[in-house]
């Protein structure tokens, strides 16, 4: 399925009208062909957590200006994290107990990992405690910044479900996604989740 004939299934856009939604981009922010931004232009309503310095993370920088998103939506929100912004979110839980609706975290690097970005400061230790919402890691088998098996530990001390797409690099612009309409599947599973341990 490519970007021209793929949609979001109806249920789910209309699910959507009131849910808050936050994208959470990593490092360098996600540029124009970032699944993540495909998925914002085609959802006018959702938005993105702007950092002052995409290029160089500050983790208690970063995790402010979550904190602050997330205090702006006027119910707990949909949080559609990648990278360093699935960092982000772990050490933003870790310290607060605002509710979110539910968390889908892509590609989870390992802030102790050799590739880790040396640009980014203040991310290790890794939080590993539940998120205390539905949530799943999605991540890749040949991402250079954090294994399966990272992700699998995340996942695991995060109360996360893990899903493994094969080979797809580091889940971003560069592995030519598009709209990436496997991982929209994913999400909407995990809304269902959500909505059903909600009720």
């Amino acid at each position: 399925m490519n970007d021209e004939t793929f949609q979001p299934p109806m249920q789910w856009e209309q699910s959507m009208v009131e849910i808050p939604t936050l994208i959470v981009p990593g490092i360098g922010n996600s540029g124009p062909k970032h699944w993540q931004t495909v998925w914002e232009g085609r959802h006018p309503r959702w938005r993105r957590v702007v950092q002052r310095d995409w290029d160089h993370p500050d983790c208690d920088e970063w995790v402010r200006a979550f904190a602050a998103a997330v205090a702006a939506c006027a119910v707990p929100p949909l949080i559609i994290a990648h990278s360093i912004g699935c960092l982000v979110v772990a050490h933003w839980a870790s310290r607060s107990a605002v509710p979110i609706r539910a968390a889908f975290l892509v590609a989870v690097p390992d802030p102790d990992g050799p590739g880790f970005p040396s640009a980014a400061k203040g991310f290790a230790p890794l939080p590993l405690a539940p998120l205390h919402c539905s949530s799943v890691v999605v991540a890749s088998t040949d991402d250079p910044y954090g294994s399966v098996l990272h992700a699998q530990r995340c996942a695991a001390a995060w109360g996360s479900a893990c899903v493994s797409i094969g080979g797809a690099g580091h889940i971003n612009a560069e592995s030519h996604l598009g709209a990436w309409p496997e991982g929209f599947t994913v999400l909407t599973r995990l809304i269902a989740q959500a909505d059903s341990n909600s009720r």
